[in-house]
């Protein structure tokens, strides 16, 4: 009997000046690919870092938290 388990995380993905937190859910398992995205974990990750690199700022922030990163000079 496969015993299957979902635990969700924060991603975070970098595309050029934006940063990016997403909320993801892992599907735990009882073999050797766990854990794992289902397809629409992975489509959701794919349509944000499009967007970032679009800088389509818009979509983004409906998929996650964004962040303009901004160099310091020290």
């Amino acid at each position: 009997m496969l015993t299957m388990n979902t635990k969700t995380q924060t991603k975070v993905i970098r595309q050029g000046d934006y940063v990016a937190e997403i909320q993801i859910t892992l599907t735990y398992a009882d073999h050797d690919w766990a854990p794992y995205l289902d397809l629409a974990e992975a489509q959701k990750l794919d349509r944000l870092r499009q967007a970032l690199q679009n800088q389509d700022l818009q979509t983004a922030a409906q998929l996650g938290h964004i962040y303009h990163l901004t160099p310091v000079a020290i």
